[in-house]
């Protein structure tokens, strides 16, 4: 599997041109919040959002008024994103499918097989996306899949929008993106995960509750960023803090006794076994 990755910069060049969201809630309020952050005017959205607390929320924040159902309003859109759950787009698709066939087409439902997407709006042009909940506050990791009719002018574009939630990756197959789910998507939770166990045990050590999150939260976000700027692997950085015999030495090696890596990477393919399986299933209407 061939992963290039694509670091773009926070403003693109170039006007945006009018967009489309079918369903409005944080995934899509993440993106348009960072293109208004750089310019973009609140007319320059059409919103379909069948929930109504949901719409009050676009207008108080972003002063973006949203549909309930989709409208002609859509033709003039050049970009339709797709930010509905997996179980609703096929019944989303029909309405719009009107409106908006000649758009390019951003999903970022998960589990919805692009082939699925392309017959559902009758189009090639289909760009599936995988973000992860970073993107809320800028720092997410999106991987990104574009269908053969999708040109490099609409990759371009796919980046002018997504650039605002953090860095993106483009995948050449389709099945990398199920790896990308479970290893970026659901990766967030992984590092809760990780951050409840440490504050767990500095309270069990003796710390308060507020002091044991704030080493923990801390200490994940210092050694994220020193993987990040490093030009060595992890595995070099973990080994410079790891004296033989000292307190690193004693905590790695209870984690290789109880083969927690081990354990880890199989938890991570359950998650990638489990994105194929939804593929299957929500891509069958």
């Amino acid at each position: 599997m061939t992963i290039a990755v694509t670091f773009l910069p926070r403003t693109a060049p170039g006007p945006l041109p009018p967009i489309a969201f079918i369903g409005g809630g944080n995934m899509a309020s993440a993106i348009i919040g960072g293109l208004i952050q750089q310019g973009a005017a609140a007319d320059n959205f059409e919103v379909v959002e069948p929930f109504e607390d949901a719409r009050t929320k676009l207008t108080q924040s972003f002063g973006i008024v949203a549909q309930a159902e989709a409208t002609e309003a859509l033709s003039r859109c050049a970009v339709v994103v797709w930010a509905v759950k997996p179980q609703t787009f096929a019944e989303a698709a029909r309405p719009v499918r009107a409106f908006a066939g000649d758009a390019l087409h951003l999903s970022v439902a998960a589990g919805i097989p692009s082939d699925s997407i392309a017959r559902w709006l009758g189009t090639e042009r289909v760009v599936r996306a995988m973000p992860n909940t970073p993107a809320l506050v800028g720092k997410g990791m999106t991987g990104l899949f574009a269908r053969p009719g999708v040109e490099g002018a609409d990759r371009a574009r796919v980046g002018q929008l997504l650039a605002p939630t953090g860095e993106l990756i483009w995948v050449d197959t389709e099945p990398a993106l199920d790896a990308v789910t479970a290893l970026s998507g659901s990766g967030p939770a992984y590092v809760f995960y990780f951050i409840e166990a440490m504050t767990e045990a500095g309270v069990e050590m003796g710390l308060s509750p507020d002091q044991a999150q704030r080493l923990a939260i801390g200490t994940f976000t210092g050694a994220s960023a020193l993987a990040h700027s490093a030009t060595e692997p992890p595995s070099v950085l973990r080994e410079r803090v790891t004296s033989k015999g000292g307190t690193t030495y004693a905590a790695l090696s209870a984690l290789e006794a109880a083969d927690v890596k081990g354990q880890f990477k199989t938890a991570i393919r359950a998650a990638q076994k489990r994105a194929a399986e939804l593929g299957e299933e929500f891509g069958r209407g």
